[in-house]
Parts: C-alpha cells; structure tokens; sequence
C-alpha cells in the first residue's frame, strides 16, 4: 500500500556514462516523501509543516542501496512507505523503480522539531492518526 510518486527523469540529471549523477537519487527520494505529505495534507509538504503547523522533520539519517541504473528512458516510480514511528522520529523507506526493475531501495529517518526552534518534539498527534493505521495496514500486507 505504498504512496506511488512518479519522476520525470531528464538528460540533465545523467553523467556522462549516460545514468543519473549518484547525488540526484537521494534528492528523488526526498520529492518522493515530500509529495507523500503534499497528498495526506495537501499544499506544500514540508514547507506546510514548517509554516502552518509548527513543526519540522530534518533529516537524522539516510542509506540507499543501488541495485539497477536509472536513466532517462522510463519514469522513475518511488513508491514511500512509512514503516517506524517513534516518539519523536518517522522512518520512512523509498524505492526506486523504472521499468519494472528496481534501482535503489533507501531509509530516511526523520526528527520532529519545533518550527523556528530547531528543538526535538514528540510526534504530532494528527501525524500519528495519519501513519499509525499506514504502518499497521503495511505490517498486515506483508
């Protein structure tokens, strides 16, 4: 039951060896999870949080294991699913797809902050009504 978010992947994202530069796959990720929030809250994801919520969810920790290039030839597919809540931490993990093929499979661990205040916060309430029945949902799937 992962959130699908598609990526036009272009020439000016490839290397010379005719794949994506390796630094333009996290920043992939990254739209992934923030078109994630944009469609449970609508607007503008992360910048909606930090600005009409209060609070903020920085990065503590990022991995990606490489499995297929990607390239230009096929929309990259990166499927996000939130598979931990802490109390003050959300891990989600992102997969890259083209063609059918998976290319990376990445974990993004998040804190939750005050906005403003770059102070660690307990998750939201309405973050947790939100993910708790995503993770319990995906736990039963699997």
């Amino acid at each position: 039951m992962a959130f699908e978010h598609a990526i036009n992947v272009t020439w000016g994202d490839c290397d010379p060896a005719q794949i994506v530069y390796t630094g333009r796959i996290p920043n992939f990720a990254l739209d992934a999870i923030n078109a994630f929030w944009e469609h449970h809250w609508g607007g503008d994801g992360w910048f909606q949080m930090e600005m009409d919520r209060g609070y903020g969810t920085p990065f503590v920790h990022m991995s990606l294991d490489f499995t297929h290039p990607i390239t230009p030839r096929h929309p990259l597919i990166c499927a996000v699913v939130p598979v931990r809540l802490g109390n003050s931490s959300i891990e989600f993990q992102v997969t890259g797809k083209q063609d059918g093929k998976t290319c990376f499979v990445g974990k993004f661990v998040n804190v939750f902050i005050i906005a403003g205040k770059f102070k660690k916060r307990p998750a939201p309430d309405e973050v947790r009504a939100l993910i708790e029945p995503i993770i319990a949902q995906n736990t039963l799937a699997d």
